[in-house]
């Protein structure tokens, strides 16, 4: 064996060597958003990194976003990297086109080569690419009846999504599906907690000014929620906010007095 073969067998990795290598690497970046994602208490801030990462690891992603499509009809981008996501999906709602309204409901990835010359969406396609898209690449996260959730990642070159990148990103989408759960979770539990200290605090202002028990001020909230139309968790807000009710009740609580 000569020299020069012998340095080449000792030197740049063979062809496989290199795809086990970028597989490992991939799995230690993915571990590592995993990791991240985990220990992140801020949903917004949770979401935001990992739009971020996709739009880093999958090859040809330029900016990405995470789409909410409600009823098969209103797309909202969030965490969007860019102007070009949140035009993109605006798009989608206002022609009733384009790939979070369509396929991605059969199908758990949607890729668009090139806007230029799609025929699936043919006024979105068309307005997408003056918007400055050339192409995406769509990864469902979640079905629910007529609602959707998606990882949307875009391009302004066309082509620019190969087979790669289809790969990297369901792996991605798998970690986003999760985290996205996750974080709509969290959501739901912050939004619980303050509903529950403001109406603790409306609570609290009846029970004083009225001098009626706790029991006594909630079902006085129920009560006047019922007969204004409002619901429980607004009527506290203001309550709470104003120290004032609506006129019906402010004179004295409706039979809900002192027992």
């Amino acid at each position: 064996m000569s020299d020069q073969t012998h340095s080449s067998a000792q030197g740049e990795p063979s062809a496989e060597d290199t795809g086990t290598a970028d597989v490992a690497v991939l799995a230690e970046q993915l571990g590592e958003l995993a990791r991240s994602l985990e220990a992140e208490d801020d949903a917004d801030a949770m979401l935001d990194e990992l739009v971020a990462a996709a739009v880093q690891l999958v090859p040809g992603a330029q900016e990405g976003s995470l789409s909410v499509v409600t009823g098969r009809r209103q797309v909202r981008a969030q965490h969007a990297t860019g102007e070009l996501p949140e035009q993109v999906d605006a798009l989608q709602s206002e022609t009733g086109q384009g790939p979070c309204l369509d396929a991605v409901y059969e199908e758990q990835t949607v890729r668009v080569p090139d806007l230029g010359h799609e025929q699936r969406w043919p006024e979105f396609s068309r307005r997408a690419l003056e918007a400055g898209a050339g192409s995406m690449l769509s990864f469902q996260l979640y079905v629910e009846g007529d609602n959707l959730g998606a990882l949307n990642l875009y391009s302004r070159q066309a082509g620019a999504f190969v087979d790669e990148s289809e790969q990297v990103g369901l792996l991605l989408a798998s970690h986003a599906a999760v985290a996205f759960a996750g974080a709509q979770k969290l959501d739901h539990l912050h939004r619980a907690v303050d509903s529950r200290d403001l109406i603790g605090q409306a609570k609290g202002i009846l029970m004083e000014r009225y001098q009626i028990s706790a029991d006594q001020a909630f079902r006085l909230l129920v009560r006047i929620s019922s007969t204004a139309g409002r619901k429980l968790h607004d009527l506290a807000h203001e309550l709470a906010s104003t120290r004032q009710l609506p006129a019906l009740t402010t004179s004295a609580p409706p039979s809900a007095g002192r027992q």
